[in-house]
């Protein structure tokens, strides 16, 4: 089903955003700008739209662990998950430009022990993930992105 989705020509952030501009300076630049933003690292997430089946390019931040990469699904904090998690939960192959290296993945929601190890690493990277998570009920899962080979 996914060999067939256009990567190259997701949508992007809504126009006016940070994270349009933001998106814009990533790929206009190659990944040479845009990876390190307010004191951590970004990368480029495109998921595939869950109604439309059509690319969806999202900035976010990003660690690493075991070869694999890591994204926080917080939406600063908001009851509901962000579009772009309830995207990869119902289809986990996803692209991601991390710099200049532009790759597939398969994605998927870490499991509980795996969320205890890697909440701490991703808060070194934004502090403010654990005000996100003591504002709201739900659990803020962490995504883990394996690259595809």
């Amino acid at each position: 089903m996914t060999t067939d989705i256009d990567w190259d020509d997701p949508t992007d952030p809504r126009e006016g955003t940070w994270q349009l501009d933001h998106v814009k300076l990533y790929v206009g630049s190659g990944g040479s700008e845009g990876q390190y933003w307010n004191g951590t690292q970004t990368l480029l997430l495109t998921t595939l739209g869950r109604v439309s089946g059509k690319p969806v390019r999202t900035p976010l931040i990003y660690g690493e662990a075991d070869g694999s990469y890591l994204v926080v699904a917080s939406k600063g904090g908001d009851p509901a998950h962000p579009l772009w998690y309830r995207n990869l939960s119902e289809h986990p192959t996803v692209r991601i430009q991390v710099g200049p290296k532009v790759m597939q993945g398969t994605a998927r929601t870490a499991t509980p022990e795996e969320r205890a190890a890697y909440w701490p690493v991703m808060v070194k990277h934004w502090p403010a993930y654990d005000e996100y998570q003591a504002k709201t009920d739900r659990e803020i899962p962490i995504v883990v992105i394996e690259p595809v080979a």
